[in-house]
């Protein structure tokens, strides 16, 4: 515990010099609050990251403001929290006109994002709520009555609300009593890597991108990249995120993969990029999804994409088009989507390239952003 303390203290400090260090909050429009900000907030800090970026190329200026931490623990938490509940009440003073883009998703997320929400309509600052979770129904079901009310009241006072796609809209409106006119669907976006000249490979790499866990799929990876109708060909694969990196390290070698399998563990953007550069194909077996980041990765670089039927995956993906479905928990259909993908290299670039066309289409990150500006000028004019 003293440890712990200690931690947060030296947190503590560091938020403090920085907080020195930054641009006063009136260049500020946007402040975006994520658990463990852009470089340890994982899916959800990745997009804050993209938004930022792209909004500073075009002369708006967004930050990020960590709530958590870079990881979990009670003391490093509260301090994070309120810190950011500290840097809202400085912006209200110093600029009043700031909108506040809360992102939430399910479990401790939910927990920080009730009360960072409850500031802000204290504050009277401008607020948006930002729902991203794999199955925020079930979660919001797990909850005792008093905390539904509360999270009721989070969404329903927002000034307005985003979800990922048409099931979390459904949540929204139907469970959580929040007003269609005040909701906007808004799929996940990543910047364009341009196009990329796909060398023909002798052997395609296969490119897993996420936390490393049962809810991606991961278990049934290691076993459909081991089953037999994948042995005789050549691949190889690399299963890039955090988690517990070890342990598959450890499994994927008991299914004798050593020496075709590679577990960075999580990286960047710039690494993820070269990553996907260099793969042929990009899979995602999750049992659950809002919507995940690596398969619009995977769209932007034209990869043949493998995935599941989860959270709003099928809104950007059409079946046998722009990439392949596989059924949740089936190691052995996933395995011979893989071997087919690996032997049919006309499939692989079919299936890309109409992919990089729909996020050309539907998803960069200029579209997403023009979007962003039009939620944010309508909750300014409220």
């Amino acid at each position: 515990m003293r440890a712990e303390l200690d931690q947060a203290e030296r947190l503590s400090r560091g938020r403090e010099a920085a907080s020195r260090a930054q641009v006063s909050s009136a260049s500020v429009a946007v402040r975006h609050y994520v658990a463990g900000g852009r470089e340890h907030g994982g899916g959800i800090g990745r997009l804050a990251g993209y938004i930022v970026d792209a909004a500073a190329a075009s002369g708006v200026r967004h930050a990020v403001t960590d709530t958590r931490g870079r990881r979990w623990s009670a003391p490093v938490s509260a301090v994070q929290l309120l810190l950011a509940m500290i840097r809202m009440t400085l912006d209200r003073v110093q600029a009043p006109a700031l909108i506040h883009h809360i992102h939430v998703a399910g479990r401790g997320s939910t927990r920080r994002k009730l009360l960072l929400a409850a500031a802000a309509r204290a504050l009277g600052c401008r607020h948006i709520v930002h729902l991203h979770d794999y199955d925020y129904a079930a979660d919001y079901e797990s909850r005792r009555p008093g905390m539904q009310a509360a999270v009721r009241r989070m969404f329903q006072r927002a000034d307005r609300v985003i979800a990922l796609g048409m099931r979390d809209q459904a949540t929204l409106t139907g469970a959580l009593g929040v007003n269609p006119d005040r909701l906007t669907i808004l799929h996940n976006c990543v910047p364009d890597p341009g196009e990329t000249v796909r060398v023909r490979a002798a052997r395609p790499l296969i490119l897993f991108l996420g936390r490393l866990g049962t809810r991606k799929g991961v278990p049934e990876l290691l076993q459909a990249l081991a089953d037999p109708v994948m042995a005789p060909l050549s691949w190889q694969a690399v299963m890039a995120g955090d988690g517990p990196v070890d342990e598959y390290r450890q499994r994927a070698a008991a299914f004798g993969l050593g020496d075709r399998t590679r577990f960075p563990g999580w990286l960047g953007p710039e690494p993820t990029h070269a990553l996907c550069r260099e793969a042929a194909i990009l899979v995602l077996p999750s049992h659950a999804e809002g919507l995940a980041m690596a398969v619009v990765e995977g769209m932007a670089h034209g990869l043949a994409v493998v995935t599941t039927r989860v959270g709003a995956h099928e809104e950007v993906i059409n079946d046998g088009e722009t990439g392949l479905f596989v059924p949740v928990g089936d190691p052995r259909t996933l395995a011979e989507t893989l071997a087919r993908l690996v032997t049919d290299e006309a499939l692989r670039l079919r299936l890309g390239e109409a992919a990089r066309r729909r996020y050309l289409a539907d998803f960069s990150i200029q579209a997403y952003l023009s979007s962003l500006e039009r939620i944010y000028e309508t909750v300014k004019r409220q």
